[in-house]
């Protein structure tokens, strides 16, 4: 898939209602060769996804070896709306809080106080930095069900409209 097509998909009002979630859920091979998917929260910047991780997390060792992932972005209503993301995953340590980890985060419901207070308790916690998942888009789908399908669907649909039309 190339970059025009990526970013036609990631561009269209669906998807961008989606990238504007909170919640994606990404997945990649663990150490042990297994997959692993697991909610995270992430930004979207308008050409890159960003998550941000403790130093210590689990996954950080499986995404050096192999930095190819998946993301899935959906919602819970029918039809429901999909849109999954592939790519390379980009480790970036840094020193203190990443602004996207406070922006991801700034979208639930606190109050002020609770603000002051989570942030408070992030700064302790996270004192020696985080590290950033910078994901590139490689490939793109969108799957709303009304203009787009699952390719398998797609094929079915065709399937029938040829029986049919025989």
């Amino acid at each position: 898939m190339d970059q025009h097509q990526i970013t036609e998909i990631l561009n269209r009002p669906t998807s961008q209602e989606l990238l504007a979630r909170d919640i994606t859920r990404l997945a990649y091979v663990a150490g042990d060769g297994t997959p692993r998917s697991i909610p995270i929260a992430f930004t979207w910047t308008g050409s890159q996804i960003i998550l941000c991780t403790s130093k210590n997390a689990p996954k950080l060792p499986s995404l050096r070896r192999n930095p190819q992932v998946a993301l899935t972005i959906d919602t819970e209503v029918h039809p429901p709306k999909i849109l999954l993301v592939r790519g390379r995953a980009e480790l970036d340590e840094v020193d203190g809080i990443p602004e996207e980890f406070l922006q991801m985060n700034g979208t639930y419901g606190m109050t002020a106080e609770q603000r002051v207070e989570w942030e408070a308790e992030v700064r302790s916690l996270y004192h020696e930095g985080m590290v950033r998942i910078v994901i590139t888009p490689t490939w793109a789908k969108l799957i709303d069900f009304e203009t787009t399908l699952p390719s398998a669907v797609e094929e079915l649909v065709r399937a029938r409209a040829e029986r049919e039309g025989a």
